[in-house]
């Protein structure tokens, strides 16, 4: 006991001393990791075991090309796979990622549509989207006994799938009506949503989510319920919620939309997603933790498990990734981590000499349809180096929507602040065509700067507070993402995107 508890010790000081957040790097030694594995924004969390490989997808919202797919053979750390989304067809929201009779299937809703995109390998290329024609949200696939395909939906209802998984048969049937959550509790609403099914034994287990996904830290939770037949009638478990956080001290809150899995050693895990108390703008991060079956067939979280302690890890070995958020732009396709918001349109941007040029578009930051990243720390520092051309302006900002952001940015003559939509002119003429500018958060806290030969750095008068930039103050399941934007009557270019975190 003496011995786990230094162990312990030393594990929490090297994540204090050594916070680098990436989805990558949960590595901690004594073979413990640290959730989150997918830290920022990684909400709905779906995940498959191909053999010895796993693959995860999220929701992808407004953030397009969509549907990124990481793989793992350790399931702590994550390599992007390929985009399976790249037609827009609205916000995407928690998809299912299974594979059936050598194929590979996403279904998800997306703009109050439900869709299916397939491919015969893993890293493409994917279909494009089919729509089911099937009412519904977080569509969750399984298959009976006979080897027929059914889709579970938030309401409780399924729905038959045709034998290749591309179109539905017959109308919708009532299955769950969910968990009855105790009345005193603080929750966002009842909203049982995100099913999920797996097997063990002789039993079908559905796991879902209730309580709302955000709203009190102690609304979201996982719910689980069991039944010999997929259809039902199902029976709650005696663990219920399997994970709720109690209250508002926990570091994470709104645990829930869990998905339960079987690794490739027998045993037994459930990655879910959760916000981080303090960094609700960090948008919902993956976390995962393991399960015990009861010698009455019932699943929980062991006793000793705390989300927010070191947890053994599923493999010693660890899986290989170079993941990072830097980019020099020297590909000659946009990266994996990049995303544009509200469109995909591959005329916009093209490659050249390690630049990465974008068109402009529209009159503001709102309406350029930034390039966007997802931070995964607390405190950091990115930086970018532009080329103006034409009448454009570039700039470097943080992004919620199209009605939160703040940010710095240039013309050809002028360094200009934007503070939530209020854009003027910090320093005139400083510069001629050719600017670095960099962003610094510490806890929330944002310095922003601007540098004519990368080395001599200029704090512009302006900071800005951006720890209110989350859905519970402004809805929309969004995160507070970095972004590249192009605005207006020419085209900027972009060079060495650099990121690193401030210990």
């Amino acid at each position: 006991m003496k011995k786990y508890i230094i162990i312990t010790f030393f594990i929490q000081l090297s994540l204090l001393v050594n916070a680098q957040y990436q989805t990558q790097t949960q590595n901690l030694g004594a073979g413990f990791y640290m959730n989150p594995i997918f830290a920022g924004d990684y909400p709905d969390p779906s995940i498959l075991r191909d053999g010895d490989t796993y693959y995860m997808v999220h929701s992808s919202f407004e953030y397009y090309p969509g549907l990124l797919i990481w793989k793992s053979s350790d399931l702590i750390n994550w390599t992007p796979v390929t985009n399976a989304l790249h037609k827009y067809i609205g916000s995407v929201w928690a998809p299912e990622i299974i594979k059936f009779k050598n194929k590979y299937y996403i279904y998800f809703p997306a703009g109050g549509r439900n869709y299916v995109v397939s491919a015969n390998f893993i890293d493409g290329p994917w279909s494009d989207p089919i729509e089911l024609k099937v009412e519904g949200i977080d569509p969750g696939h399984f298959i009976d006994e006979n080897g027929k395909r059914y889709l579970y939906f938030s309401s409780g209802n399924y729905v038959q799938l045709s034998d290749d998984g591309l179109s539905v048969q017959g109308e919708p049937k009532h299955a769950y009506d969910g968990w009855p959550i105790p009345k005193e509790w603080s929750i966002e609403l009842f909203s049982l949503e995100g099913p999920k099914m797996a097997k063990h034994g002789d039993y079908y287990y559905l796991t879902v989510a209730e309580g709302g996904t955000a709203g009190p830290a102690t609304g979201h939770m996982i719910i689980s319920a069991r039944s010999k037949s997929p259809f039902g009638p199902w029976e709650n478990s005696p663990f219920n919620p399997i994970d709720r956080t109690k209250n508002k001290n926990e570091r994470w809150w709104s645990k829930g939309h869990g998905t339960l899995f079987e690794d490739s050693k027998g045993k037994w895990w459930i990655v879910f997603h959760a916000y981080e108390k303090d960094y609700l703008n960090m948008g919902r991060q993956t976390l995962m933790e393991p399960v015990e079956w009861t010698k009455d067939g019932w699943f929980k979280i062991p006793n000793d498990i705390k989300t927010e302690n070191p947890i053994k890890r599923p493999y010693t070995k660890a899986s290989s990734t170079s993941f990072t958020l830097s980019d020099n732009f020297s590909s000659k396709s946009l990266g994996y981590k990049w995303k544009f918001f509200g469109e995909y349109d591959t005329t916009r941007f093209h490659f050249v000499e390690k630049m990465l040029v974008i068109k402009g578009k529209g009159n503001s930051v709102a309406n350029c349809s930034p390039l966007l990243c997802v931070p995964s720390n607390h405190s950091y520092i990115a930086e970018v180096e532009m080329d103006i051309e034409g009448n454009a302006v570039g700039g470097l900002v943080l992004f919620y929507n199209q009605t939160a952001y703040s940010g710095i940015l240039a013309d050809k003559d002028n360094i200009l602040t934007n503070l939530r939509g209020w854009q003027f002119i910090s320093e005139k003429n400083v510069i001629n065509r050719h600017v670095y500018l960099r962003l610094k958060n510490i806890e929330n806290t944002v310095d922003m700067f601007y540098s004519t030969d990368g080395t001599k750095w200029n704090k512009i008068e302006s900071s800005v507070e951006v720890s209110s930039l989350n859905h519970n103050a402004l809805s929309g399941f969004l995160s507070l993402r970095i972004g590249l934007c192009s605005i207006g009557d020419g085209s900027v270019k972009f060079k060495n995107f650099i990121y690193k975190t401030v210990k």
